[in-house]
């Protein structure tokens, strides 16, 4: 009994080991065995089974990509200028064995490895130039540190300056500069808008005053085009009512001819007629020897002088010539 007891205690505390022994690697991470105090294995991703009292685990490594964000490093310009510089780092680990026993305490060798690279690249650059060469600076820190650090088993991606802190004498002075430079753009802003206000007001009355001067030119061209067509129809009328004089004087002399007169009447018509002009303004009447023999030509010219008499006393004396 007392045999079968003990046996029974080594097999469970031989299932106990073995359980204790069995181990699970999670995703992105790879542990190192040692076995006798070196290195042995690395184990991945999956279910692993160690041998108690000859295997141990020498680290657990996290294969995913980390970042590392080391604290601000006093660093000086070419110009002497001493500024502090923040950095981030961006990394992940390769080879988990080259990690564990390639140097000690990896981090602060990266984080130490990173601020002396970064006064050597910032050694050779003036205060404005680091200021405006962020990404120059982040490629020339990346390549180095990924080749000093690729017998680490560290892989290196990308470093970033995560700020530069100028001293504050210089912040002072910087933001003045940005000031005045922000001025001298609101002012040449405002230069150009009032320039191109003036255009544009030159711009349109230079439009208003040649679309009067149309409006003129086209005014004046209608107003004369108006006076001609009045003129027009002026000289029309005339021209109609000579016409229609001339009908008439036609009409009545061909009636007259129809009529075939005496020289009695033809007389009394010129008789008629002298009357008409010496009714008028002229100071010489000159009298047709047709009608001096007429009786009563004395009597109508002395009635005609005897009322211009009274009726205008400033008329001038007529001369009555005979032809």
């Amino acid at each position: 009994m007392d045999g079968v007891v003990i046996i029974l205690i080594i097999v469970a505390v031989l299932v106990i080991l073995v359980i204790a022994n069995i181990k699970i690697v999670p995703q992105s991470y790879v542990w190192v065995i040692e076995r006798f105090g070196a290195y042995h294995a690395s184990w991945g991703t999956g279910l692993h089974v160690k041998i108690p009292f000859i295997d141990s685990i020498s680290k657990k490594v996290n294969m995913k990509e980390q970042v590392i964000d080391f604290p601000p490093q006093d660093v000086i310009t070419k110009d002497n200028v001493t500024m502090k510089i923040d950095t981030v780092i961006f990394f992940m680990i390769t080879n988990a064995m080259q990690f564990t026993y390639g140097v000690e305490r990896p981090i602060k060798a990266i984080e130490n490895l990173t601020a002396t690279t970064l006064r050597n690249i910032v050694g050779d650059l003036d205060l404005e130039a680091t200021l405006t060469s962020r990404d120059l600076i982040n490629t020339n820190i990346t390549r180095v540190l990924d080749e000093a650090t690729d017998r680490w088993g560290i892989k290196v991606i990308r470093v970033e300056l995560k700020s530069i802190i100028p001293p504050p004498e210089i912040q002072d002075s910087m933001e003045k500069q940005m000031k005045a430079d922000r001025e001298r753009r609101e002012k040449v802003i405002q230069a150009e808008a009032e320039k191109k206000a003036q255009i544009l007001i030159a711009e349109g009355e230079k439009e208003s005053k040649i679309l009067r001067a149309q409006a003129d030119k086209e005014a004046k061209i209608l107003q004369a085009d108006a006076l001609k067509q009045q003129k027009i129809l002026e000289a029309q009328g005339e021209a109609q009512a000579i016409e229609m004089v001339q009908n008439a004087l036609a009409v009545s002399i061909e009636k007259l001819n129809a009529a075939n007169p005496n020289d009695a009447v033809i007389q009394l018509k010129s008789l008629e007629a002298f009357a008409k002009a010496a009714d008028g303004q002229a100071t010489k009447i000159i009298i047709p020897s047709e009608i001096q023999g007429l009786a009563g030509l004395a009597a109508g010219i002395k009635g005609v002088v005897t009322d211009d008499k009274k009726v205008v006393p400033t008329t001038p004396t007529r001369k009555f010539i005979s032809d």
